[in-house]
């Protein structure tokens, strides 16, 4: 990554790390759960709404990717040499994910003929997606061991009462 003089805030680089993997499990998690739907033949309209889901959370990985891109060319800051390490290598990951993600996408929208060279274009790119997938998820549980706090798990902070959810 690309280093330049500008200093961080202190923390600001974990959290945005920590946001790009909670960003990537989920959509780790939406994509497993869009293939089960699937497997189990459990209905079109379901179907949809659980591909709209996965849509949305390839949206804002995609998010984070371009979150934690900006930050990270700055340097690792205050973050610990294993933790920047499992941060870049889930950056890679993402990164790359989204990349063969939009490939497959533009690569059906353009498929014209269903020649056998066409579908087995086809077929590798969604191979090659599938495998991007498999890594991303062991970049998530790899950055899960080094930085297990990065999980939001425990109850939720209280809001108060009337108060909108979100607004903690």
């Amino acid at each position: 990554m690309p280093k330049s003089n500008q200093p961080q805030q202190p923390g600001a680089l974990a959290g945005k790390a920590d946001a790009l993997f909670r960003s990537a499990a989920e959509c780790v998690r939406q994509r497993e759960r869009y293939a089960r739907v699937v497997s189990h033949e459990a209905g079109d309209s379901e179907e949809r709404a659980a591909l709209r889901v996965v849509r949305l959370c390839d949206e804002l990985l995609q998010e984070c990717v371009a979150g934690y891109e900006r930050l990270a060319a700055h340097g690792a800051g205050d973050t610990d040499g294993a933790c920047w390490r499992a941060a870049n290598m889930l950056w890679q990951a993402s990164r790359d994910y989204v990349r063969r993600h939009d490939g497959c996408d533009r690569a059906t929208r353009r498929l014209g003929g269903s020649t056998p060279a066409t579908l087995g274009k086809l077929a590798l790119d969604f191979d090659l997606e599938a495998s991007a997938l498999l890594a991303l998820r062991q970049a998530v549980e790899a950055y899960r061991r080094v930085r297990p706090r990065a999980e939001l798990t425990g109850p939720a902070a209280p809001t108060a009462p009337g108060a909108p959810a979100n607004a903690a």
